[in-house]
């Protein structure tokens, strides 16, 4: 897949059809875009799983903390990484060996790993990289009101 475009149908869907979100790289630091972005998700009504094994079973926005995406007791749509692009490898191994499998991956800005991503969609998981999950929201907005232009470009 061309990681340099996303058609805006795919990533609402990806957004839309999502429930259980696993944030990967989740900070206890509230000025960290993990944890204001866990927040916003759990605003739009997500159910969001911190990851991060230095903050196991702390709680972030009331939200326990895993070690690793094997330890979540819920079946994970999204998997949404604060990692650094070297870690994406290891990060699909993980995703690969979750049942069942998130339907997608979603990697923050400055995340891209395109041998990475090519493994992931091997395994019939979708990938985004290099973008930012909260700027790309208001396109649930507009597939669930259609009609309704909030000026994101198509």
């Amino acid at each position: 897949m061309n990681h340099d475009f996303y058609a805006n149908s795919d990533l609402a869907d990806i957004l839309a059809t999502a429930k259980n979100v696993a944030v990967l790289g989740a900070s206890t630091d509230d000025k960290r875009p993990s944890h204001w972005i866990s927040g916003f998700l759990l605003g739009k009504g997500y159910r969001v799983f911190p990851v991060n094994p230095l903050h196991t079973g702390e709680l972030i926005l009331g939200q326990r903390v895993y070690g690793s995406l094997a330890e979540i007791p819920e079946p994970i749509h999204l998997v949404d990484v604060f990692r650094r692009p070297e870690h994406l490898t290891g990060i699909v191994e993980d995703v690969l060996a979750l049942s069942p499998r998130p339907a997608a991956i979603w990697c923050q800005l400055g995340i891209r790993d395109d041998a990475a991503a090519a493994r992931a969609e091997a395994g019939g998981i979708r990938v985004v990289m290099n973008r930012a999950l909260v700027s790309e929201y208001p396109l649930v907005y507009e597939r669930m009101h259609p009609g309704s232009a909030q000026g994101h470009a198509a």
